[in-house]
């Protein structure tokens, strides 16, 4: 009976889903017995965690219903559907190397009378080679069928194996004291009329609404159209209800904000709207007067006078990320662990992971090093600007809440 209520299920299911192919082309006929690889009827991207190498995975083909006779499928890997998948999807996967990675047992077999396949083994055998912060994938592809228990759906033809590595990483751990501005030449001034400014943050504790935590900001050399994050301004529903003041205007979160656990801030502008993504999914939306950020100023926590201490945020920093384009949501959901540090539209890239030192290192080379021997801040709140060297105040972390699963 549990049998038979799953073939109808799952026949409901690739009802729905070979409708959706035939009106994009995909002459399936719906005589026949529908074959795909198992797990894409929910999505053709799916997990695959490598936490030791070598690392496998099992991928099985499956039938709608039970075969009349014996089929046999032929897998292979096929690195170049991965270019045609981010054109149509707007992602930026990478394909696998073929030197970490093998396919055994590629002929898998639905016997006559049965409905799932034998088992094929993806495994990952190394890691060399992988840039940093890139995101892999390994298609594994339906090539060829023989016997005539079944015709391939066509979008459930390839599975992407979406390598997920255990990555453990170092973080800046605030110090109240190192709260200051880092403000770059005038050569370095880049206007952001679209942008996205995304950040990595971990919060011991939160405050009552009015008991501002601040975080950081981007922002002009004289703090103008400055894009700033805190937690607790008054008007929120919480202490934990993250605040986006933008260009004209501000944004609340949605997401009531948990401590000892990492969140990834994303907010965009695209010319038109302000957008706000809390772990990849949009959280709220605002309005503004889109004006363009002139971005040549970093701001860490409230440095402002003797405000440092009481709007102190206490937690983590990492994976401080300015682009002068809005990236989309797809692009968004890949970048928990970290981005290509050459990404399209990356102006500068502080992964905060250096571990030692006094240094933030702009990964993508373009020159947006921030010293902290080197700091500026207005210790008086008369509007002058007084260098400081606070680097002794930059400390670092790593621990077991510091890994992620990229």
């Amino acid at each position: 009976m549990k049998k038979s209520l799953f073939n109808i299920v799952l026949l409901l299911a690739m009802g729905l889903l070979w409708t959706a192919c035939d009106s994009e082309g995909d002459k399936f006929d719906y005589g026949k017995v529908g074959l795909l690889i198992s797990g894409t009827e929910q999505m053709p991207v799916q997990r695959f965690t490598v936490d030791e190498l070598p690392a496998a995975y099992a991928v099985t083909v499956k039938a709608t219903r039970r075969t009349s006779s014996e089929v046999t499928m032929r897998l292979a890997i096929d690195t170049a559907l991965v270019r045609a998948y981010n054109a149509k999807h707007g992602t930026a996967y990478y394909p696998v190397p073929a030197s970490s990675v093998t396919l055994e047992n590629s002929e898998v077999t639905i016997k006559q009378g049965e409905a799932l396949s034998s088992a094929a083994q993806v495994k990952v055998i190394n890691t060399d080679g992988y840039i940093e912060g890139a995101t892999y994938v390994i298609p594994v592809t339906i090539v060829q069928v023989e016997g005539n228990g079944g015709e391939v759906i066509e979008s459930s033809r390839t599975i992407f194996l979406q390598i997920s590595r255990i990555i453990s990483f170092y973080s800046l751990e605030n110090n109240q004291n190192a709260s200051s501005n880092y403000i770059f030449p005038d050569d370095k001034m880049v206007n952001l009329t679209n942008y996205t400014i995304e950040f990595k943050v971990y919060s011991y504790r939160f405050g009552n609404v009015g008991n501002i935590k601040r975080v950081l900001a981007i922002e002009g050399k004289n703090e103008e159209e400055a894009n700033m994050f805190r937690f607790g301004e008054n008007g929120s529903a919480g202490g934990d209800i993250l605040q986006w003041v933008l260009p004209g205007g501000r944004c609340f979160s949605n997401t009531h904000f948990k401590t000892n656990r990492w969140y990834l801030v994303s907010c965009t502008y695209d010319g038109a709207t302000f957008k706000m993504y809390v772990d990849g999914v949009e959280d709220a939306q605002a309005s503004g007067t889109g004006k363009a950020t002139p971005f040549q100023r970093f701001e860490l926590g409230m440095s402002w006078g003797n405000y440092r201490s009481s709007q102190f945020f206490q937690g983590r920093l990492c994976e401080v990320r300015v682009w002068n384009r809005a990236l989309s949501a797809s692009e968004i959901a890949m970048g928990f662990a970290g981005v290509n540090a050459h990404s399209d539209g990356l102006v500068a890239y502080w992964k905060m992971n250096e571990g030692e030192g006094h240094i933030f290192h702009d990964a993508t080379g373009h020159g947006y090093d921030m010293d902290w021997t080197d700091t500026w801040r207005d210790d008086r709140e008369n509007g002058v600007l007084v260098a400081h060297d606070y680097s002794q105040y930059i400390k670092w972390v790593k621990d077991d809440n510091n890994k992620v699963a990229q």
